[in-house]
């Protein structure tokens, strides 16, 4: 198999939520993607000056002139630990400085030697550490190779898409010659360039290549289709891609960016992919693999792992467009009651705040928010408000009053504070670029600032993009200030650094000890880092916007964000029963499970479609809970390892052609997969089973059946196809209550799925649940086994203390055979016969009160 690339272009992009597309650039449009797009392949005017490279131990430095222009670039290439080769491009003398990218890395990745392994007038030829890798430069025209053995596994520029515009001094006969260099508009918006035109583009070729996936998170396929109309990307865009052949690569971006994918069909498959940027520099990680896991890894070493969210994060959230009240929210919250749903958040829009001011509550309909919390506190439930950093402008507001005293607004290009118009009316912006912005932000989470909070408080924040309803594109203006930077070069970390200060505020008002739960709607590489969730914007109450939420969500998990979903039922427009049923069958299965509806769509609640549907979606929500220790395994494991939660099937099976383009079905884990009902009408759905050696069960009905299988599966409303992997035990908790954290003392059943083949092997993590005390090792992790019909428990962690309540109470295994007795022995010695059945038509044995507890070492012997 050939190896699996990550590209990540760290340039910059800019994003919008495309609700009208009308609002937004296409490439014709915007000046800099047109200049860039007119530039024709194979005339490349870039060549490498050899007699400039200088090579150290970490790094070669070459120097490119451009023959029209003889403007002289700095080529930097690294080798960096882990099979990840790092390539820069800048102005070799800029007439300032241009914007590079901070905070994105964890830290200045580490380098490896480079070795030089041959060198002519025609290039030059360096090891990659690996005996068959190496990276080719060559002269003229300037195009970099990076091989193995004989294959070249990408090239850059070489199609000659290369082209970097320099800043420089604004000349009349350069304003005659293009419009849009200098000052540009569109529809009444005119944005100057006071530096003139500064956009970047590269072009990688992938021979060999076939799909493409990435670019969160864009709303389509999962893999990327072949484009020439390249349009503005979404907000919260992640510039990342995986090729594969197989497999290939991923890339990451900052300033307002488009995209080119090209599938050629030579004689060996090959797709090109080009990126144009409007400013910053190119700085492109080239992750080499070998295997998507590899992938996760490298990408994760450079931009961190999945924030560990706390327990009940993970559980079912309710939420509307604005519930109206205390009284509102406490009969919703009955409600759940009396109808025997359970539920963790509640959650509050922009209606609860005094006239749009955030961290305020309306005076009249949330007089009392601290008693309206107590109450949830009291049901052990929570509950989110949101915080939007948009800032009315109003003397009599003391958050406004202290960002415009200290100096914290962002400026317009007249040096005067920049305001827009949103929610509240006139608004101020923030320049959470700041640390001091951000530092001042999360201060004003603690409960002494923001009144009426409390600890069960978390927060949502939403139009992070940022959202400018009377800005060009619905956004902030280009050549807005944060500083010495204009708005064109930061936009997307925008909603990076906003995230980052809330997120901040809620770990610092509980003096670093709990945990923060933030829902953000911008994003950016890193953000899973800062303890967030995402979604997937606002959709609408449709079917093929139901089915995009797989692909969505999937591709966000391929760079690290793991913690996505959708809408349930979604946000414009009413759906119909049978839509809101599949929704809450979907949704059950993502890893951020909420429900939201637009302010003016009729109430949807679970229980106001009828006996029949309250039942369907109670189920599917209990559903959800008895696998919450399974799901906070899996985050568990993404926080230390960078693995996506929900993911497609070629990442577990990248040898297996037939999962490349599927995405309409995903794992959870290794062990889950679920194949949703997403058509209207639908009496059946066709679900791939993957691997040749694999068996896989059906989680409702046990029935077993083999993999490398398109198996047809009849469905009726209230079937979810879920199948667990042959080979895998996978703990639940059955005593569903009205909250996540009121099943945390309850017992635990493992499901034992076997395959003859194999040992079955899975795990169990517990710990308290919200707090970051699992960072000194306060935590229970055990390894889970079945080989020769024994099934044992052993401590995975011998160095952590942590002790539980929790028991085994039932332990069920699939596609077993009868047991003539059955013992189970613990950490003491003891010895007892456990009392069992036997299902010989499913072949499955079922072995009741065990009774051990789940943080202790036990042997289950079949014989």
């Amino acid at each position: 198999m050939a190896p699996v690339l990550l590209l990540w272009l760290a340039v910059s992009l800019s994003g919008t939520l495309a609700v009208d597309r009308g609002n937004f650039k296409t490439c014709d449009q915007s000046a800099f993607c047109k200049r860039q797009r007119a530039l024709k392949p194979g005339e490349s005017p870039y060549r490498a000056l050899l007699e400039t490279m200088e090579l150290t131990n970490t790094r070669l430095t070459l120097q490119l002139i451009n023959d029209n222009n003889k403007v002289h670039l700095l080529l930097e290439l690294y080798r960096l630990q882990g099979n990840i080769t790092r390539v820069k491009i800048n102005e070799l003398k800029p007439l300032k400085p241009r914007y590079e990218v901070p905070d994105v890395l964890i830290r200045e990745p580490p380098t490896e030697p480079l070795s030089l392994l041959s060198q002519d007038e025609n290039g030059v030829v360096l090891s990659l550490g690996a005996e068959s890798q190496r990276v080719i430069v060559s002269a003229r025209p300037f195009r970099l190779d990076i091989m193995e053995g004989r294959d070249v596994l990408m090239s850059l520029n070489s199609r000659g898409l290369l082209a970097f515009e320099h800043l420089r001094m604004p000349k009349e006969e350069e304003e005659k010659v293009e419009d849009g260099m200098w000052e540009e508009t569109f529809k009444s918006h005119s944005d100057g360039k006071p530096n003139g035109p500064s956009a970047i583009s590269l072009d990688f070729s992938l021979p060999g290549v076939e799909h493409v996936y990435g670019i969160p998170e864009h709303a389509d396929t999962l893999r990327l289709k072949t484009t020439e109309s390249i349009s503005a990307l979404q907000p919260g865009c992640v510039p990342v891609r995986a090729f594969q052949h197989s497999w290939k690569g991923t890339s990451l971006n900052l300033s307002p960016s488009f995209w080119d994918c090209l599938s050629q069909q030579y004689e060996t498959p090959q797709t090109d992919v080009r990126w144009i940027s409007e400013s910053g520099i190119i700085d492109v990680f080239i992750m080499l693999g070998p295997t998507p896991k590899d992938i996760f890894s490298q990408y994760a070493s450079l931009t961190g792992t999945q924030s560990f969210p706390p327990l009940s994060a993970l559980a079912y959230h309710q939420c509307r467009w604005n519930y109206n009240d205390q009284e509102d929210v406490q009969t919703v919250d009955a409600g759940f009651d009396e109808h025997d749903i359970p539920y963790d958040f509640i959650w509050l829009d922009i209606e609860h705040t005094d006239g749009k001011r955030y961290f305020t509550w309306d005076p009249h309909k949330f007089a009392t928010p601290k008693e309206m919390l107590q109450g949830l506190v009291d049901k052990k439930r929570k509950m989110v408000a949101i915080v939007d950093p948009h800032i009315k402008v109003d003397s009599n507001y003391k958050i406004h009053n202290e960002i415009r005293s200290r100096g914290y607004y962002i400026k317009n290009k007249d040096g005067g504070d920049y305001e827009g118009w949103c929610w509240p009316g006139s608004a101020g912006y923030p320049d959470f670029t700041r640390a001091d912005m951000r530092a001042w932000w999360a201060s004003m989470f603690a409960y002494d600032q923001y009144e009426g909070s409390m600890e069960n408080l978390y927060t949502w924040n939403d139009m992070n993009e940022p959202s400018v309803f009377n800005g060009p594109e619905v956004t902030m203006h280009k050549d807005a200030m944060h500083g010495a930077w204009e708005h064109r070069d930061v936009h997307n970390l925008y909603g990076f650094y906003v995230q980052m200060a809330t997120a901040e505020g809620l770990i610092q008002r509980s003096g670093g000890v709990e945990r923060p739960f933030v829902l953000t709607r911008a994003f950016f590489a890193g953000s899973q880092r800062y303890e967030c969730a995402v979604w997937t914007g606002d959709n609408a109450a449709e079917w093929d916007h139901l089915k995009i939420s797989i692909p969505m969500c999937l591709s966000l998990g391929l760079v690290g964000i793991s913690f996505c979903g959708a809408d349930v039922g979604g946000f414009f427009k009413s759906p119909s029963t049978e839509l809101l049923v599949r929704w809450y069958q979907t949704g059950a299965y993502q890893p951020f499970f909420r429900a939201h509806a637009h302010l003016d769509t009729p109430r949807r609640e679970p229980w106001l479609f009828g006996p029949e549907n309250t039942a369907l979606i109670r189920e599917v929500v209990r559903q959800r809970y008895t696998l919450l220790p399974y799901w906070y395994q899996q985050f568990y494991h993404a926080h230390q390892t960078g693995q996506p939660v929900m993911r497609p099937l070629w990442v577990e099976y990248p040898q297996d052609p037939a999962t490349f383009a599927l995405d309409d079905e995903f794992l959870i884990g290794r062990d889950l997969l679920v194949h949703p009902v997403t058509e209207e009408g639908a009496r059946g759905v066709t679900a791939y089973l993957p691997g040749k050696d694999e068996v896989w069960f059906d989680v409702h009905t046990f029935q077993k059946h083999n993999g490398a299988q398109n198996l047809y599966i009849p469905v009726t409303m209230s079937s979810i196809p879920v199948f667990q992997r042959g080979g895998s035990i996978i703990p639940r908790k059955l005593r569903v209550r009205r909250s996540s954290t009121c099943m945390e003392h309850d017992p635990y059943t493992l499901y034992v799925a076997l395959n003859p083949q194999r040992t079955a092997e899975g795990e169990l993590y517990i710990d308290d649940g919200h707090t970051f005390n699992y960072e000194k090792k306060e935590f229970i992790h055990r390894s889970l086994s079945f080989a020769k019909n024994i099934l044992s428990s052993a401590n995975l962690a011998p160095e952590a203390q942590f002790s539980t309540r929790s028991w085994i109470e039932r332990i069920v295994i699939l596609g077993a055979s009868k047991p003539s007795k059955v013992t189970l022995k613990t950490a003491g010695g003891q010895e007892s016969q456990l009392e069992f059945e036997f299902d010989a038509s499913m072949s499955v044995l079922t072995l009741r009160k065990p009774g051990m507890n789940a943080g202790v070492d036990w042997t289950v012997t079949l014989q």
